[in-house]
C-alpha cells in the first residue's frame, strides 16, 4: 500500500465548491475586475494613451487632436468598467453573506459541542469530588482502626 493512498483526501472547502458553481459571466467579471485593478493594466493603459497621442499627432492622424475618437473609446471603457465592477462587487457581497452564514452555522455547531464537553467535564468533576470524599472517609476509617 503506497503512502499517498493511505492518506485521506482533504475535505473540499467552501471556496472550492463556490468556484465550481460560477457561471461563465461571473468568471469573466472576476477576471476583468482582477486585471483592471492591476498595475499591469495601469501601465499598459498609459502606454496605449501615449502611443495613441504620438501616432495621431505626428504620423497618420486618423484621430487628430483633440482625439475625439479616443474620448469616445474612453467613455465606452468607463461605462463598461463601471458595469463590470458592479457585477463583481455584487458577487462579492453574495460571497460575503454566504461566508457569514457558514461561519454562523459553524459557530452554532461548535457551541453545541463545547456545551457537551463542558457537561462531561462537570460530571467528571463531580465524580472526582465524590471519589475524593470516599477516599477521605476510607482514610479516616483506616486511621481510626489502626489507632484502636
Amino acid at each position: 500500500m503506497s503512502l499517498s493512498s493511505a492518506r485521506p483526501t482533504p475535505p473540499r472547502t467552501w471556496h472550492q465548491e463556490g468556484r465550481e458553481r460560477l457561471t461563465r459571466g461571473e468568471r469573466a467579471a472576476d477576471a476583468l475586475r482582477n486585471s483592471m485593478g492591476s498595475w499591469t493594466f495601469v501601465g499598459s493603459f498609459l502606454v496605449f494613451m501615449v502611443a495613441w497621442a504620438t501616432v495621431n499627432s505626428f504620423a497618420f492622424a486618423w484621430d487628430p487632436y483633440p482625439f475625439i475618437l479616443l474620448n469616445l473609446f474612453l467613455s465606452m471603457l468607463a461605462g463598461l468598467q463601471g458595469a463590470i465592477l458592479l457585477i463583481a462587487a455584487k458577487r462579492q457581497d453574495s460571497i460575503a453573506a454566504a461566508l457569514a452564514q457558514h461561519d454562523f452555522d459553524t459557530n452554532l455547531a461548535a457551541k453545541a459541542d463545547i456545551e457537551a464537553v463542558l457537561e462531561i467535564n462537570n460530571r467528571q468533576t463531580a465524580m472526582i469530588a465524590e471519589l475524593h470524599e470516599i477516599l477521605s472517609r476510607l482514610d479516616a476509617g483506616r486511621s481510626a482502626d489502626s489507632a484502636s
